[in-house]
């Protein structure tokens, strides 16, 4: 009876280890790179895709007078429009970032009419010194324009992203 038992134990034991060795495995795996990033700005949702299906969201926080387009430097707005990733900074001053290709042309020509400049340095980020905020950086809106979540899911986002994915603004 003792050796069933002792060899049930040691099976199990074996089993246990197989499995985790398995879910290790697949965590080492290269996971599928986004190949957009959606950005609804009255849900304040950001929605990563790959290969047209939906593969996670994420609540945002945004510039600090969001409604509408972003017209020049210091309105608070975070811009509308289609944009890529032009750069990722692993040690930006809000944790990681992702650098969005705004100002297009035809952002730079609508501040021109305006006599404007139209801004820059818009990305989608963490929250550096804020940290501590965790998810409730979302309750009020506080960056220049820019997209926040929290590191934890920067962390994740920078990993899934990489230069040249499309950036999809929505009002």
């Amino acid at each position: 009876m003792k050796r069933s038992l002792l060899l049930i134990v040691a099976l199990s034991y074996f089993f246990a280890c197989s499995c985790i060795a398995k879910i290790n495995d697949l965590r080492s795996l290269p996971q599928p790179k986004i190949d957009l990033i959606h950005i609804e700005k009255q849900k304040r949702r950001m929605t990563l895709f790959f290969d047209n299906n939906k593969s996670k969201s994420y609540r945002i926080a945004l510039g600090f007078s969001p409604q509408g387009p972003k017209l020049m430097e210091g309105d608070g707005k975070t811009p509308e429009g289609v944009y890529s990733i032009t750069y990722k900074n692993p040690q930006s001053q809000f944790y990681r970032s992702l650098k969005l290709s705004y100002p297009t042309p035809q952002d730079w020509q609508r501040a021109k009419r305006l006599g404007q400049n139209p801004g820059s340095n818009i990305m989608i980020h963490g929250l550096g010194e804020f940290y501590r905020a965790g998810k409730w950086h979302v309750l009020k809106d506080w960056t220049l324009g820019c997209i926040a979540v929290t590191n934890e899911e920067m962390d994740e986002i920078y990993r899934l992203v990489d230069v040249g994915t499309k950036v999809k603004i929505s009002p």
